[in-house]
């Protein structure tokens, strides 16, 4: 009897170990097929975006209406938009795919800066004509390339699981069309930089944004006495150096470290050795200095940078939580410029720095030698919205939408309990922008 409720239970528990090894197995097979239609649909709507960009260009070198014309480029911006969107959907984030990102990135930034100007008052240049040209056979190239690896997939029946797979591992073996077809069109790319530069279109991601940079070139023992300098209580010998690879916008050595529940890093620019990003993680105790102390501390931290001759001013302060957060931005002759900014976290509990970024500071900061400003301040105070109260005045510069440096009159005006600092174009009078200042973060009690 017993032998027999033994054998009952043994089927019994091996039909279910089966029934749930089968559904363990369709599920998995769903989700793979799942991945795998999701990875299609974007390679395939990623063909025919490039496809219909290649088009749209086409159409608007033919035009002759400036009507039509700003239509047709927003249209062109919102495809390259949708290309992007794509890309970052396929599986090739272990291959390099970059150039071609920026590619289309470019395109669009080009588009959107020549849609929204008054094409009546200043239409396209010859350069800017040239340059769509130049567009379209470069997207005619990368259109002609995706094609015919879209040709393969579909006649040989190939899955993007595979490519995956083959990334991952970097195995070399089998029919690896689609990681060679995306590697041409990545190489061909590269091969437009030049004239993309020559021919007025913006390329992301180059070292330009940093040609201000002084000093000379630091060696991995500079960079790492430099490291030392700024995290605190690291031993240098604790510090893994890795120096960044081609293609960076800047050239960096990063400095790493764990140490208990303690971890960091600073990353060093090449050139001149400055500290650009600053990161430390730790627990923050109960704040024992005030938002004002720690804005001492974060001057004392500000005047360690070295920069020659460079005043800066106080904009924005915050506390949140246990950590104090400032902005400071470069002021020349009365101006505030805002491109040149620095941000730094200050811990409450001891005054420790946390955080810091000056890479805006340090990609955008030269002497500028402004236009005079044509709006006068009365004149641009008209423009404010007539319900806010304003509260100061200064001047300012800052990027509009199509990254340009504007000369601005700044508003700091409240409407009830929000703040906000509005930018009036000192050259025409135009509003442009507007932010709502962040207030000291509200404290959720899920208890009460």
């Amino acid at each position: 009897m017993i032998r027999w409720i033994t054998i009952v239970v043994l089927s019994l528990t091996t039909a279910a170990a089966g029934v749930w090894g089968y559904k363990e197995h369709q599920d998995k097979n769903a989700i793979l097929i799942q991945t795998e239609n999701n990875y299609q649909r974007a390679f395939h709507e990623l063909t025919y975006y490039v496809d219909l960009l290649n088009d749209k260009i086409g159409t608007t070198l033919a035009m002759n209406s400036r009507e039509q014309l700003s239509p047709q480029l927003a249209e062109i911006w919102r495809i390259t938009s949708d290309a992007n969107a794509d890309v970052g959907q396929l599986p090739l984030s272990l291959m390099p795919f970059n150039k071609t990102e920026e590619f289309l990135h470019d395109i669009g930034d080009f588009a959107y800066r020549t849609a929204v100007r008054d094409l009546s008052k200043k239409p396209l240049s010859d350069k800017e004509v040239k340059a769509l040209e130049n567009l379209q056979d470069q997207s005619g190239d990368i259109k002609n390339e995706l094609r015919r690896v879209q040709n393969v997939v579909l006649k040989d029946n190939l899955r993007w699981m595979d490519v995956e797979l083959a990334l991952a591992t970097n195995n070399e073996a089998g029919d690896n069309t689609i990681v060679d077809g995306f590697k041409t069109v990545e190489k061909s790319v590269d091969g437009y930089r030049d004239a993309n530069i020559e021919a007025g279109v913006s390329v992301a991601g180059t070292e330009e944004n940093f040609k201000h940079l002084e000093g000379k070139e630091i060696t991995k023992s500079q960079a790492r006495d430099r490291a030392a300098k700024w995290l605190k209580n690291v031993n240098p010998s604790d510090l893994k150096i890795t120096k960044s690879g081609k293609g960076a916008d800047v050239q960096t050595f990063t400095a790493a470290y764990q140490k208990n529940k303690v971890n960091g890093y600073i990353d060093l620019s090449v050139k001149g050795g400055h500290p650009l990003t600053i990161m430390v993680s730790r627990p923050v105790n109960e704040p024992k200095i005030s938002l004002h102390e720690a804005y001492s501390k974060a001057e004392k931290y500000l005047k360690g940078l070295d920069v020659k001759d460079a005043e800066f001013e106080l904009v924005e302060s915050s506390q949140y939580e246990r950590i104090g957060v400032f902005r400071f931005v470069y002021n020349q002759d009365g101006v505030r410029y805002y491109p040149d900014s620095i941000e730094m976290k200050i811990a409450l509990d001891n005054g420790e720095l946390l955080g810091m970024t000056s890479l805006d500071y340090y990609s955008h900061h030269y002497k500028r030698n402004l236009k005079p400003f044509s709006v006068s301040e009365k004149e641009a105070r008209t423009k404010v919205n007539p319900q806010l109260k304003i509260q100061e005045q200064h001047m300012a510069v800052i990027e509009n939408d199509l990254n340009e440096q504007v000369l601005c009159y700044e508003y700091l005006a409240t409407k009830g309990k929000q703040t906000f600092r509005i930018f009036i174009n000192a050259w025409n009078g135009e509003e442009e922008q507007v932010e709502t200042m962040r207030a000291a973060e509200v404290k959720f009690n899920p208890n009460t």
